[in-house]
């Protein structure tokens, strides 16, 4: 079949970046949430943040007159796929960065563009394109590059905070693939509060089986936890869901790459933090291999045919 290229919806793009500008300061966020001494544990803070964030959904899309009951199959995906992303994913990386520095957890994050690509070729027994694998591999490169120095430096890590966070990598990228294999006929705004909702009930559930201490957080932890639930759950989260739905899995796993060229380009303009070589060098790497992922998903057979 002859190969068309076609454009990437306005609408996905602009989820697409708000996602990338927004969660590239979560980890952060979250490292100052779960430190020792903030008050918060991770599953607590995880299940307050979702929870929160799925109430005010709620309330928004009933305003909206939207349809809210799922059938039973819809609420299968629907639950499955909260879980998977929250409490797999999210939950494992908040877990992990009370043993391991947040941007170390960012760095190991950055595969999920790799494990996504390795799922999607089991699934459709179809190899990457080569385009694909070199954009992948050189976009991951450029992580590397960017956060070498503080690598170097020396982080605080174990071996089973490393096996936590790799471990949330496959969950968030399988649980999205399932959003993109499996459209549902709902608004992006009521997918995000029923997949929170569900989340949340799962973090509470295990808070409640490891005994997790009831949380105490200080101001500075209360602060993160409402740029968490504002900015990283109703905001950023819902973009990312609508990104989803309207572009391939793997243009949206880019967020991975560039979430930490993000954070390095908001400690320089807000903190005077000094842009290296490293910094020039990784960011070069990384923006090549988004480029990459775009360009190869541009060119399949027919437009969004991963959908």
């Amino acid at each position: 079949m002859k190969r068309v290229s076609y454009r990437f919806p306005v609408a996905g793009l602009l989820s697409l970046l708000v996602t990338y500008v927004v969660w590239g300061s979560t980890y952060l966020a979250i490292r100052v949430a779960v430190r020792e001494g903030a008050g918060w544990g991770p599953f607590w803070l995880g299940a307050t943040r979702v929870l929160a964030a799925a109430a005010v959904l709620f309330a928004f899309n009933a305003l909206r007159g939207v349809r809210l009951k799922p059938t039973r199959v819809e609420f299968g995906i629907l639950a499955a796929t909260g879980i998977l992303l929250w409490v797999g994913g999210n939950g494992a990386v908040n877990w992990a960065e009370q043993r391991i520095d947040s941007g170390l957890a960012a760095l190991i994050v950055g595969t999920m563009p790799i494990w996504v690509a390795m799922m999607e070729s089991l699934m459709d027994r179809r190899r990457p394109t080569l385009l694909l694998a070199v954009s992948l591999v050189v976009g991951f490169a450029g992580l590397v590059v960017l956060t070498f120095p503080m690598l170097e430096d020396g982080v605080k890590s174990d071996l089973i905070g490393v096996v936590a966070v790799i471990f949330a990598a496959v969950s968030w990228g399988f649980g999205s693939l399932v959003v993109n294999r499996r459209p549902l006929k709902f608004d992006p705004i009521v997918i995000s509060g029923w997949q929170q909702l569900t989340g949340g009930v799962g973090f509470v559930l295990i808070a409640l089986m490891v005994h997790e201490p009831a949380p105490r957080p200080t101001t500075e932890a209360w602060g993160a936890w409402v740029y968490l639930v504002v900015f990283g759950s109703l905001l950023a989260y819902t973009c990312f869901v609508y990104a989803l739905k309207l572009l391939p899995t793997t243009v949206v796993m880019t967020y991975a790459y560039v979430n930490p060229v993000i954070a390095v380009l908001l400690g320089w303009l807000i903190l005077s933090e000094p842009i290296t070589g490293y910094t020039l060098a990784g960011m070069v790497l990384i923006v090549g291999g988004v480029y990459g992922v775009f360009r190869d998903k541009g060119r399949q057979q027919t437009p969004n045919s991963e959908l």
